[in-house]
């Protein structure tokens, strides 16, 4: 019988060549997405030159994640939403819309995997609708984060896991267990007017 998954964390990478835009964008993703939960470091990005046209040849990398539970299905909508924020940061910032000055990559974390949204098709990736596929970019198992053969190589080595595992740590302490949300449902409070 098909049910409905438990929800996750939604987070998003963020890639800029100014650690400003980075404080910038993580603020109207929090108008955009709601609340901001979580906030990482900021760490170099010199994984790829893939950016640099856009982004410059000093590229910072931060996570953001937010605190709403999200509802898996809503992977796609998202994706479109940044990609759209993504073109009006750079009009405010005097730029052409095709010149990006941020690329915001969002995803969702539950407790068995961490899952990113692209527009880019590959054998691996299920799409989503909408010119959006979903790949499983790490999972969760044995007490720590393990890539695929696929996973982009700042994602497989260790410098994000403690944030992502902080993060999953979060979800982990929010769960309703099996049976509460039912008890609490059935629970009828004392009558207090005495």
């Amino acid at each position: 019988m098909a049910r409905e998954p438990e929800r996750g964390v939604l987070i998003a990478g963020l890639l800029a060549g100014d650690v400003a835009l980075l404080a910038q964008a993580g603020a109207a993703l929090g108008e955009l997405l709601g609340p901001v939960e979580r906030v990482s470091a900021v760490w170099p990005f010199g994984n790829t030159e893939y950016y640099a046209d856009e982004l410059g040849t000093e590229i910072h990398r931060q996570f953001v994640t937010f605190a709403e539970p999200f509802a898996l299905e809503r992977l796609a909508e998202v994706k479109l939403a940044t990609n759209a924020l993504e073109i009006a940061l750079a009009e405010r910032l005097g730029q052409p819309a095709t010149r990006r000055l941020v690329n915001i990559d969002p995803g969702y974390i539950t407790l068995g995997a961490l899952v990113l949204a692209t527009t880019k098709p590959r054998a691996h990736r299920i799409y989503l609708g909408r010119g959006i596929f979903a790949e499983v970019t790490l999972n969760y198992e044995h007490g720590g984060w393990r890539g695929w053969p696929w996973t982009y190589p700042d994602y497989a080595g260790d410098d994000y896991h403690a944030f992502f595992t902080q993060v999953r740590d979060d979800l982990k302490r929010r769960r309703v267990q099996p049976g509460a949300e039912k008890s609490a449902q059935n629970h009828t409070p004392p009558d207090r007017r005495g």
